[in-house]
């Protein structure tokens, strides 16, 4: 596996080692080895998968508040998405920046996100299949979200969305957001 890290500390881009033949191709998308010696600690508890029928699908800007916060490593079976992490960590010298990478089926890039940051993505074809794993389990009561186009922000998502959830489309600007409990630890 090819494990490297992005313009924003923690957040990495994971491309596994393809081998194919006649009968197709195989891939280790998880090897707890492989991570911890590319930098990635983290014990896996829940996979997750979605699906969006319609190009320009926008989900997220996502996260989980302490002590329920998720580290994800996701990945695009299906189609194509740009994956978008974005540091929310008080203190953070990267504080509100934000990181997109483009993740698909053909490419078989995935993108470990770690804890304290917000993450969305948009679809960029119809028919996406996204999966990924998750550090900690889905707790609704610490769930949050912040608005996709929050100007402080400013994630270049290279289309309008043509669908976006109610709970994602009024979602409150990262400003607003005052009870984030995500600190920087250097």
């Amino acid at each position: 596996m090819k494990i490297t890290e992005t313009k924003l500390k923690g957040v990495y881009v994971v491309e596994p080692q393809v081998f194919g033949d006649a009968r197709g191709w195989f891939m280790e998308s998880w090897s707890k080895k492989k991570m911890e010696e590319g930098g990635i600690h983290v014990d896996f508890v829940q996979d997750n998968q979605s699906f969006s029928a319609t190009k320009g699908t926008l989900r997220g800007l996502h996260y989980q508040l302490n002590p329920m916060c998720q580290a994800k490593l996701l990945r695009c079976t299906k189609g194509e998405i740009l994956d978008v992490a974005v540091d929310i960590r008080k203190g953070s010298p990267q504080y509100a920046q934000w990181v997109g990478v483009r993740l698909s089926a053909e490419n078989k890039k995935q993108l470990f996100i770690p804890r304290g940051f917000a993450h969305g993505f948009i679809t960029l074809t119809d028919d996406v299949e996204v999966q990924y794993k998750a550090d900690n389990y889905y707790a609704p009561e610490c769930d949050g979200n912040i608005r996709w186009n929050d100007p402080e922000i400013g994630v270049d998502w290279g289309m309008e969305p043509v669908i976006l959830s109610d709970k994602d489309r009024n979602a409150p600007l990262l400003a607003e957001r005052t009870e984030l409990n995500f600190v920087y630890e250097g």
